[in-house]
């Protein structure tokens, strides 16, 4: 028997939710483009421009796999696998802790949290007490 969630936490949960799909969605899409910026902050990180299609790839599949609810879990998974490799690539290069090496963290935080609030069963294997 699912429980009936308050308006707050349902907002809330699709909030978080919502910033993570639209800005994986943007920035992946923006690897096909291949706006100057795109590819420069590439290059800066240390990949050829030919890796841009391939990382664009990997984003745009962990977040459509995300956006829909049977798959979010999965989705998830894998964009804490990119945000990973992502937070790697930032250390490597010593780059700024807060504004750039910790911002996958921010968005894997969002990516986990709404699906935590919107899911009993996550819940459920990761209690918080309230």
């Amino acid at each position: 028997m699912e429980k009936t969630m308050s308006l707050g936490r349902v907002t809330l949960a699709r909030l978080m939710s919502a910033i993570v799909i639209l800005f994986m969605f943007l920035d992946s899409l923006s690897k096909f483009y291949k706006p100057t910026a795109v590819v420069e902050g590439t290059l800066e990180l240390g990949y050829s421009e030919h890796h841009l299609m391939v990382i664009g790839i990997l984003g745009l599949l962990s977040v459509i796999l995300y956006a829909f609810p049977k798959s979010s879990i999965l989705g998830a998974v894998l964009l804490t696998g990119y945000f990973g490799g992502a937070i790697a690539t930032h250390i490597r290069l010593d780059n700024p802790l807060f504004t750039h090496t910790l911002f996958p963290l921010y968005l894997a935080i969002l990516a986990w949290g709404g699906i935590w609030l919107r899911d009993e069963k996550l819940r459920s294997i990761f209690p918080c007490k309230e």
